[in-house]
């Protein structure tokens, strides 16, 4: 499986805006969390997962989120190559993050919220991987 974006959309009239999602299936999310970094230079990263999976979606302003698969969990390349996304607010899409990769996570706008959703509960799996945020060389 890989990373892909379920487009939302939205509609506006005299009433105001509604954001959508109507592909989205949330039947996995177990819980739901949100993230607020300090500034839009702070990024967070690396992080990830080996079993769990992720999706993410923006409450608030913008989020660049680079995304690596990992080929070795315990010593990973250092030259594996990165996905870029960009998501927004402008419309509820949601990008999903499949099990086998780990993330680093930019605001591009300040007071920018995402919304984290996980298929497991906290504490459910040993399951989180952390590496230095200049561990990979993209």
């Amino acid at each position: 499986m890989v990373p892909r974006i379920i487009n939302g959309g939205s509609h506006s009239d005299d009433r105001g805006t509604i954001r959508f999602n109507n592909s989205f299936d949330a039947t996995g999310i177990k819980r739901i969390y949100f993230i607020e970094n300090r500034d839009t230079r702070f990024v967070r990263g690396w992080q990830g997962h080996r079993i769990e999976q992720r999706w993410f979606s923006v409450l608030h302003g913008s989020f660049k989120i680079e995304l690596i698969a990992i080929d070795d969990w315990e010593c990973p390349s250092r030259d594996l190559k990165s996905l870029s996304f960009i998501v927004n607010a402008k419309t509820l899409d949601v990008l999903n993050v499949p099990q086998g990769y780990v993330s680093s996570i930019q605001a591009l706008e300040e007071e920018s919220k995402l919304l984290v959703m996980a298929d497991y509960l906290l504490g459910a799996i040993q399951d989180e991987y952390r590496y230095d945020i200049n561990y990979f060389k993209i």
